[in-house]
């Protein structure tokens, strides 16, 4: 099993939720929240900065810890169908902008992120997206004092 830790961004301004869209090499694109792996001794603290400066061109404080989340990718729906199953475990963390302007980034070769806007937060469920989004959304509404939410199903619009 491989294993995966990321650190996610949930920015929430004027009823609009801040998105990314994700560019894999193969397969749909589809919407996320702007985040991605933990370096090698990073924290995922600095690492949630860090990822939405790359990603949107904005400048972020973190406000609040939400929680964390793990589930399993089973092998057969990962994008690298030689892989085993991955379980990622992701820190879901409320941010605020300080700076910074909203730009347009060109998706790199290995898929990666573009596109970056704040979409209507009640028009998330008609797009396609990232489980990611409905987990960190989950977390913002809810803030469950354990920062963990009920396992979110995958398929339709919602994707791994």
């Amino acid at each position: 099993m491989d294993l995966r830790l990321a650190a996610y961004a949930v920015c929430i301004e004027d009823g609009r939720v801040l998105l990314v869209r994700h560019i894999p090499p193969e397969g749909e694109p589809n919407w996320t929240l702007p985040g991605g792996r933990v370096e090698h001794a990073e924290d995922p603290f600095d690492a949630v900065i860090r990822e939405v400066a790359e990603e949107t061109g904005l400048e972020t404080v973190v406000e609040r810890l939400l929680g964390v989340d793990s589930r399993v990718v089973p092998a057969a729906e990962r994008r690298l169908p030689s892989r085993p199953e991955l379980q990622n475990v992701g820190v879901f963390y409320r941010v605020r902008v300080t700076g910074g302007r909203l730009r347009r980034l060109r998706p790199e070769p290995n898929g990666e992120t573009a596109e970056p806007v704040f979409a209507p937060t009640p028009g998330v469920a008609r797009i396609g997206r990232s489980s990611l989004v409905d987990i960190g959304l989950a977390l913002a509404e809810t803030l469950p004092a354990t920062g963990h939410v009920a396992p979110v199903p995958v398929g339709g619009l919602v994707r791994h």
